[in-house]
């Protein structure tokens, strides 16, 4: 059984940032689950292209107000407590915060905690960096 505090993990080398965000990394690849799972919190006011091509992802907010477009479709949806999106096609999307975003992610592959997004949007494939 795997148990871990959310608030005691803050300050520890799981939790990873840049100006707009800070995602929590709760389950990483070397906890053996399949899967890592994130606390990500987006500042109000701010958008974040991604686009994942390597990963699956989905996500569930948890509190605050934005939306997302798929870049592909120019689709937009928007995002408030209590929606969940799943990025089953490997998405090119921004993601834009009107307030602040609480949001919980899970990756497929779970990523391994030192990854960065590379200028595309996209995390490198697992195993390569």
């Amino acid at each position: 059984m795997i148990v871990r505090d959310f608030y005691k993990l803050k300050d520890t080398d799981r939790s990873v940032s840049d100006q707009h965000w800070n995602s929590v990394r709760m389950l990483l690849a070397d906890d053996g689950m399949g899967f890592s799972f994130h606390i990500t919190t987006l500042a109000a006011n701010s958008e974040h292209t991604f686009h994942y091509k390597h990963h699956f992802e989905s996500v569930y907010c948890i509190s605050g107000k934005g939306s997302i477009t798929d870049l592909a479709t120019s689709e937009t949806h928007q995002i408030t407590p209590g929606v969940m999106y799943a990025l089953d096609q490997h998405d090119h999307h921004t993601l834009r915060a009107e307030e602040t975003l609480v949001m919980a992610c899970c990756f497929n592959p779970p990523v391994t905690g030192t990854e960065v997004h590379r200028e595309d949007g996209s995390y490198a494939p697992a195993g390569t960096g």
